[in-house]
């Protein structure tokens, strides 16, 4: 059976001078590239809205425009293209999808059945609303699920949601490390 990173949505609208700037989110690349190259397969989520996606301020949603599909905000973050990926899922396409998960609406369960994982670590932005939906879906789709703590990052709309999105994690049937623990694990085993 095979490990796998799942980096959620580490774009440039995501992070320093993006449209909807994760505090601290460039931090991340560090343990995101460290973990990328000591796992079987790398895999990765990019947030992919159409101009008029539902969630944008300009709709009637609560987000700023944002990665909107084929747009410098929407690229990955500098730090990916250091690492090779095995796949990457476009997930908030259509108008109305809420896209907060890589498995909505996506073929990545199958992918990662497909390259017989098992486990899954996660990492990306933002710790309360993408990864925390990735993750519990990942749990729910019976995969073994960490989240990889200082790979993370939350938006914190309000304080505290970051150590409540951990919680539902963890509640969901993750675990939590952080990539030192994790790649310490890695040498010992």
């Amino acid at each position: 059976m095979a490990k796998a990173l799942l980096i959620i949505d580490f774009q440039n609208d995501f992070t320093s001078g993006g449209a909807l700037e994760v505090p601290g989110g460039d931090e991340i690349a560090g343990p995101v590239k460290r973990l990328a190259g000591r796992l079987d397969l790398v895999f990765a989520t990019r947030d992919w809205h159409p101009p008029d996606h539902a969630s944008f301020e300009t709709e009637g949603g609560p987000w700023p425009v944002h990665c909107v599909q084929g747009t410098h905000g929407a690229d990955f973050h500098p730090a990916i293209g250091e690492v090779e990926l095995d796949a990457v899922v476009d997930v908030g396409r259509g108008r109305e999808d809420e896209g907060y998960s890589g498995f909505e609406k996506s073929d990545l369960a199958q992918i990662l059945r497909d390259g017989d994982v098992d486990e899954v670590y996660v990492c990306g932005l933002a710790t309360d609303y993408c990864v925390r939906a990735s993750a519990i879906d990942a749990c729910a789709e019976g995969f073994e699920v960490t989240v990889v703590e200082d790979a993370i990052r939350g938006v914190e709309v309000n304080e505290g949601d970051s150590e409540r999105a951990l919680g539902e994690m963890r509640q969901a049937g993750a675990r939590t490390a952080t990539s030192d623990e994790l790649l310490a694990s890695a040498e010992a085993g």
